[in-house]
């Protein structure tokens, strides 16, 4: 206590002092922060609970990269210690070029000319009348089954063929055969929209037209048959699409630095994917022999998942190298304006979200003339989404059985237990669990495949001491 004149003032304690602070009305911020200082505590949840609303995670993102990139440093390391510098450029010319005096792949890609040209004269024959529509479906029917036979004969008969060029050849012939049927089904189609036109009596437009579009000038646009001409089709033929239009959307230039951007990459990655397979791929298939001979079963999974991490990352590399670098270098100097070739498959949580995104060249192809005209036809949907897994699987399973010249299921397989997959995924498992299980399937579903054609390639090919 302290005396003050006559009387005895006692002195007030924090928390008294606190409260009559807060009684006074001069100082209303001064309190509210004294009153904050006495609290430190609110209705919150930890940052980890999905309840918090907290999505930022890029730390923890960048940690799995710094993980990634070390693990993955360590594994190069001890490849390299075990079985030194494997890259060999000269080696790769050599699956090309067997025998440098045949050249068989580009040969039989030339032969392809044939049938581009025959399939444009058709089309000019069956627009001016002179064919009837059953004999133009028969000559069809005989392009389009020899342009998938002609390889496999010419695979199965020319020894100098090898593997590598056997795959190259099939993927020309395989976009060509979906390039034409695309190009039939078209010009198909502006025929019956020209005699519906002619029984309405209706003028038909068959010259080149000017309209304005986007602000434009001027577009010169092609109507049917105008479009019948060498110029329009090797345009197609050499475009990054599968499906045909009269008018294609077109760039109003051509981008020099992107070009060379794009082409810087595709001879980078390209050297890239060649090093990984020779490096990182080969051994480790070659040390997959023994366990897969002898049916260990636990040194299988562990070679599986092995092969999993380069074939994973090849794969990755490959998309990046053929759908955006090798498709855009292309486009831009066709000056192709649709450059989606893919859309975020990355984020699938359904397995048929990834095969509708992954590939938008295949996907619009399939939906355009296949699954659509199916159910234009009263095919129930699930029926047309399996009839197309199924031309899909066929697709895969010819363009690696054929080049190894062995008939063996797994790629068919494996692309049909897409169909059992997506309806697991799509009915038990959401969200992150979906996308879990979308990528799982990726990393180990490829390898899986892989280790069983080589095996079964080796066997039939060096006998069981490979």
């Amino acid at each position: 206590m302290a005396e003050s004149g006559g009387g005895v003032t006692r002195r007030k304690n924090p928390v008294q002092r606190l409260k009559s602070a807060s009684h006074s009305p001069g100082e209303p911020e001064e309190t509210d922060r004294e009153e904050a200082g006495l609290r430190c505590h609110k209705l919150q949840d930890s940052l980890l609970s999905s309840a918090s609303g907290y999505s930022n995670y890029r730390g923890v993102l960048n940690w799995c990269v710094i993980m990634l990139v070390l693990g993955n440093a360590r594994l190069f390391l001890e490849n390299l210690i075990k079985y030194g510098i494997l890259v060999d450029p000269i080696q790769v010319v050599s699956l090309f070029l067997k025998d440098p005096y045949s050249w068989p792949s580009l040969c039989l890609v030339l032969a392809s000319h044939v049938f581009i040209l025959g399939s444009l004269h058709l089309e000019r024959r069956l627009a001016s009348g002179s064919f009837p529509e059953r004999i133009g479906v028969f000559l069809y029917v005989l392009i389009l089954c020899s342009i998938l036979c002609l390889p496999v004969l010419v695979v199965f008969t020319v020894p100098s063929l090898t593997p590598v060029g056997a795959v190259f050849s099939l993927m020309v012939y395989t976009i060509l055969f979906l390039k034409l049927y695309s190009y039939k089904d078209v010009n198909r189609w502006c025929r019956e929209r020209r005699r519906a036109q002619v029984r309405a009596l209706s003028r038909t437009q068959s010259a080149p037209q000017m309209r304005k579009a986007n602000g434009d000038i001027g577009k010169q646009e092609v109507t049917y048959p105008g479009n019948l001409t060498h110029r329009d089709m090797y345009y197609f033929m050499l475009a990054p699409t599968l499906c045909y239009e009269l008018n294609f959307p077109r760039s109003p230039r051509i981008r020099k630095r992107f070009l060379l951007r794009r082409l810087f990459e595709m001879l980078f990655i390209m050297q890239l994917l060649v090093g990984l397979i020779q490096q990182w791929m080969v051994p480790a298939i070659q040390n997959s022999m023994k366990p897969f001979r002898d049916m260990d079963y636990s040194r299988m999974i562990e070679r599986l998942l092995k092969l999993a991490v380069p074939n994973h990352l090849i794969w990755l590399i490959f998309f990046y190298w053929f759908f955006h670098s090798s498709m855009n270098f292309v486009a831009e100097l066709m000056r192709f304006g649709d450059r989606e070739f893919y859309r975020d498959w990355w984020n699938s949580e359904t397995v048929t979200y990834f095969w509708q995104n992954w590939n938008i060249p295949v996907h619009k192809w399939c939906l355009r003339h296949f699954y659509k005209p199916m159910m234009r036809r009263g095919i129930p949907r699930w029926a047309a989404q399996t009839a197309v897994f199924f031309a899909s699987a066929f697709f895969h399973e010819y363009l690696v059985s054929v080049p190894m010249k062995m008939f063996r299921p797994w790629a068919f397989m494996g692309m049909m237990s897409q169909i059992p997959l997506a309806w697991f995924v799509g009915r038990f498992l959401q969200g992150n669990y979906g996308n879990a299980a979308v990528w799982i399937s990726l990393i180990i579903g490829q390898p899986t495949a892989v280790l069983m054609y080589v095996h079964d390639y080796y066997i039939l090919n060096h006998g069981i001491r490979s």
